[in-house]
């Protein structure tokens, strides 16, 4: 959680992005660890490395349907000389009691059964008459053994190398090695390992919660019918999804009225579950900026060091920004501007790395590259103003995608990569290169 109130400067400070992102960064802190399930734990971040206790696999054990046989008695085995063993049992997959596989000898084995005491290697099915004594198993019969139980002979038809189709005890990871190490993010194939060596619950860093929120009495829920003056609030969708994106437990509120005490009262209603606050719209200079009214406040004396801090950023879009903390656990409250491109952008230069934080990441930033800008006419940026443009990257170039609108949706959703023009530059020619941020 934040520690710490945010830094505030003079009404005419014009904030650079970094400065505001380095202010969020310092104030929020990683969320402490806990306990969890395995599966409660997906997506969450090690806080510890882990050691494996026994190794996998426990015992050598077969990889194939077949026999397990000594090398010596099927080393000249052919077609026309088959070796003949007697069959002297079944070993299954989870059997205790092996039985003795001797000279001469061969036991039905299953996949992933144990080697038993004797054998030293296993001869697929395929390379057999399957018990059956009517020549090599082919085809469905390839598939098959005798019945279990069935005793006589088994003719082989080819030799095998030692410990040929056996998973060796250990080959996987061995008791002692570090599977995994403190700072990795728990995906399907890390549960997997966890639950293979035997670890039933680990210790993480719980996903963070983020509770989104979009003002604007204009605003109507999709699927509700459009009357004159409103629109469809997209934005509390879009930055939901990208909480999820980044690796939260997002919940969406959905639009709330320009009324500053709705608001208030909205935003404490969710502090309970919420590790962060997004809101988005009401940050600017307009009479109905509700965020703006209900939060640009320094703290009273039950939330002291809490408040929002309501700046001006040199970048285009997403000039107006607002960061702090509410509520008594200073819980950190990140707000965006209202217009969907702007909307986005900030979630992607500010919130997402504040959500990569609280989860404990070592890099909490999108990946960054160079490219070659593939235009028909150059790029042009207001002069001391850092801009991101939506762009298409692919191999190593970048092409713009609509034009530099903060409303544009549709440019958005065709963009995977945002083009950074730096403060100082006022045009960028095509066929320069170019830093990007890579969104995917």
């Amino acid at each position: 959680m934040s520690t710490a109130a945010p830094r505030t400067a003079g009404p005419d400070h014009l904030w650079s992005v970094d400065e505001h992102l380095d202010d969020i960064l310092a104030t929020v802190r990683p969320l402490e660890p806990i306990e969890l399930q395995l599966l409660d734990a997906q997506g969450c971040v090690l806080v510890e490395d882990i050691t494996v206790p026994v190794s996998l696999p426990p015992f050598d054990n077969s990889s194939m349907d077949g026999y397990a046989v000594r090398v010596a008695d099927i080393a000249g085995a052919s077609e026309q000389y088959p070796a003949a063993l007697e069959v002297v049992g079944d070993v299954a997959a989870g059997q205790a009691d092996l039985l003795h596989v001797g000279p001469g000898q061969a036991a039905r084995i299953m996949t992933g059964a144990p080697l038993p005491p004797g054998a030293e290697t296993v001869v697929p099915v395929e390379w057999t008459d399957g018990g059956l004594g009517e020549g090599p198993a082919t085809g469905m019969r390839a598939r098959s053994l005798a019945p279990e139980g069935a005793a006589g002979q088994v003719h082989v038809y080819r030799p095998a190398r030692a410990r040929a189709h056996v998973r060796a005890q250990g080959s996987d990871v061995q008791a002692g090695d570090r599977a995994l190490e403190a700072g990795t993010v728990l995906g399907p194939a890390q549960i997997s390992l966890l639950a293979a060596i035997g670890r039933g619950t680990v210790r993480v860093r719980p996903r963070p919660r983020v509770v989104v929120l979009s003002t604007g009495s204009e605003l109507v829920q999709p699927d509700e019918e459009l009357r004159a003056g409103q629109i469809y609030d997209s934005n509390s969708f879009a930055l939901t999804a990208a909480a999820r994106d980044a690796g939260a437990i997002a919940y969406r509120v959905g639009a709330v009225a320009d009324d500053a005490t709705t608001l208030r009262d909205t935003i404490e209603d969710q502090l309970v579950r919420a590790d962060l606050v997004v809101t988005t719209g009401g940050v600017s200079v307009g009479a109905y900026d509700v965020v703006k009214e209900a939060l640009s406040y320094a703290g009273d004396e039950d939330e002291p060091g809490s408040g929002v801090d309501f700046r001006r950023l040199a970048m285009q879009p997403g000039k107006p920004q607002g960061f702090g903390s509410i509520g008594p656990d200073h819980t950190p409250l990140l707000a965006l501007p209202g217009n969907p491109v702007s909307s986005y952008v900030s979630f992607e230069l500010f919130a997402r790395p504040a959500i990569r934080t609280l989860m404990g990441l070592a890099d909490v930033h999108r990946p960054r590259t160079r490219a070659k800008l593939t235009a028909d006419r150059a790029l042009t940026s207001p002069k001391g103003r850092r801009q991101f443009l939506r762009g298409r990257y692919t191999d190593g170039a970048v092409t713009p995608v609509g034009g530099a609108g903060s409303h544009l949706v549709a440019a958005l959703a065709q963009a995977n990569a945002l083009i950074v023009v730096p403060e100082g530059t006022e045009s960028v020619a095509p066929g320069t290169e170019v830093q990007v941020v890579l969104l995917g």
